[in-house]
């Protein structure tokens, strides 16, 4: 039933991994795969030549996911990548064209792909081979990389185009508009008795305070 020979022996090793990291939290699964510890990976998630992947602290990787390092991949630090998102670091295009898609073709073609530190790639992309991801960019969800994106900037479509360019003024006024919302809603959490979680804000509505719209 089972073939013994050094591709097969490969291969299942990496399927009994991940059919055991299914079974793991995020922490547990990043160990797991020799991540670094600060790494969270959500289940599903996969893997392609983890020997070939470079991956910074702090990074979270979504419910789905595909990273093909085969080629080469970096990750930089304090960076997500969304659910179902596929990174391509290969291509077997030229193999179909040539009716040569066989396994241990000579027309595989790899091309490394970088992501900055600091991005947040969203759910539903997909990065193309030979793609460098900029320091502090985003990549919107249901997009397609098809070319470098530059630092600080904001992509979207398909092909992914710039739509917005930020700096870090920009980024310091956001993590300070945030940072007060997210403090009055705890606070008006509290006055209410509703609970509030260690981190972000509760969940509700806090459009309005306490006796403000209720005429009286």
């Amino acid at each position: 039933m089972f073939l013994d020979d050094e591709r097969s022996d490969r291969l299942r090793r990496q399927i009994l991994t991940d059919l055991v990291g299914q079974y793991m939290n995020d922490v547990e699964r990043a160990r797991l795969y020799g991540l670094p510890e600060t790494t969270r990976i959500r289940e599903r998630a996969k893997i392609v030549s983890p020997e070939n992947l470079t991956l910074g602290e702090h990074c979270w990787i979504g419910e789905g996911a595909v990273l093909d390092a085969s080629g080469g991949l970096e990750i930089g630090e304090h960076t997500s990548i969304g659910l179902n998102t596929l990174v391509f670091t290969h291509s077997s295009w030229l193999a179909n064209m040539a009716l040569a898609n066989y396994s241990g073709s000579d027309l595989i073609e790899r091309k490394p792909v970088r992501i900055g530190r600091g991005c947040f790639v969203g759910g539903l992309v997909v990065v193309m081979p030979g793609v460098t991801i900029g320091d502090f960019a985003t990549v919107q969800p249901n997009s397609v990389v098809a070319k470098d994106v530059p630092p600080r900037t904001l992509v979207a479509g398909n092909p992914a185009r710039v739509f917005q360019r930020y700096d870090e003024e920009y980024i310091e006024a956001e993590i300070a508009r945030v940072r007060a919302e997210n403090e009055r809603r705890r606070a008006l959490a509290a006055e209410r008795g509703v609970s509030s979680p260690g981190w972000g804000a509760p969940a509700g509505d806090f459009t309005e305070q306490d006796g403000e719209g209720s005429g009286h």
